[in-house]
């Protein structure tokens, strides 16, 4: 049993998080690990606790998921790449479902089929919700439009701007494991802290609009796997749902011939006094609902990603939150 909590961020206004091709016209849907381990490390720094919570972060004290959609008691996520799509159906184009709820996991873990009845894909969120919700999804995609304005010329310079829109009853919620008791005890509330931080600054792109802020978090703290799915059956060989972004680390044994996973190039722009602006390495990367095959629970690394030359270290977190799944494929 892993401790940890849930934090259930309800937005105040759009968020923006940049779609991996850098186009402003188009938002990711959920807030990928990294983003949220940039975020909370700035807070940290505010607080001034960042060289702690870097070293506890490289040894894997504490670890957070990617953020994803909820709307009123639903808690949506990527689901396991090895259980999802389920088979064909006349009626419903599983497919086209990015995003489930975490009871649909549970019970494909389960074995037990999905009524095609009760479910619909939205596809404004591209979440799968229930026929009974009335209304939409928890998010939908706007492009919102702005112009930039020279001070000394006037010149006005218009643009638009991809953003993220959350219906009522509608936020984002990721997850934070500890290691163990003793980080738990150490670490859980500076990153309640951090959060609670977070929810007045902002999280993601252009927060001098007022974009990525929320109300203060609700958190539920338990055990992990137990706060999401059940545990896998013992008899199943060993494999790993990612619920964040993941970049093995060199000593990192995984199967990589099996599994079923996909991966996506991370980038961004350094937000530093010593750089602002100046572009990030580029990173491959194990994107959320991958399913992996290891023998031992998955670590991941934090990796340098500062311009050569540049006048600190910038870290972008590869560590793993994965949940065990043992090993099965109901996939067609």
């Amino acid at each position: 049993m892993t401790p940890g909590f849930l934090a259930l961020l309800r937005p105040t206004g759009p968020w923006r998080l940049g779609h991996h091709s850098g186009n402003r016209d188009r938002v990711d849907r959920i807030a990928h690990s990294d983003t949220l381990f940039a975020a909370v490390s700035s807070a940290m720094q505010r607080l001034g606790m960042l060289e702690e919570w870097l070293g506890a972060s490289s040894d894997a004290a504490v670890r957070l998921s990617s953020a994803f959609p909820f709307q009123g008691k639903t808690l949506y996520v990527a689901p396991p790449r090895s259980l999802w799509p389920p088979a064909p159906s006349a009626r419903l184009r599983w497919r086209g479902a990015r995003l489930v709820p975490v009871q649909v996991v549970a019970d494909l873990i389960a074995d037990k089929p999905l009524d095609e009845n009760r479910w619909r894909v939205d596809g404004s969120s591209e979440c799968l919700v229930p026929v009974d919700r009335p209304g939409p999804g928890p998010t939908r995609i706007a492009v919102r439009s702005a112009a930039a304005v020279d001070r000394l010329t006037g010149a006005v310079e218009p643009h638009a701007t991809a953003c993220l829109e959350f219906a009522p009853g509608a936020g984002m919620w990721l997850a934070v494991s500890f290691a163990d008791d003793d980080a738990a005890n150490r670490w859980s509330e500076p990153v309640r802290a951090a959060l609670r931080l977070l929810a007045d600054s902002g999280i993601g792109g252009e927060r001098s609009r007022g974009w990525g802020r929320f109300e203060s978090p609700e958190f539920r703290a338990g055990t992990f796997p137990d706060l999401l799915i059940p545990k896998p059956a013992e008899e199943l060989e060993p494999a790993w749902w990612l619920l964040s972004l993941f970049q093995p680390g060199e000593t990192e044994s995984v199967h990589w011939n099996r599994g079923r996973y996909d991966t996506v190039t991370r980038s961004g722009r350094v937000e530093s006094s010593a750089g602002w602006g100046a572009s990030k390495k580029s990173s491959r990367m194990v994107v959320e609902g991958s399913v992996l095959i290891s023998d031992f629970p998955l670590r991941g690394t934090l990796r340098d990603v500062a311009p050569d030359g540049f006048a600190h270290p910038v870290l972008r977190s590869g560590m793993a939150f994965a949940l065990p799944l043992g090993w099965k494929v109901v996939a067609p």
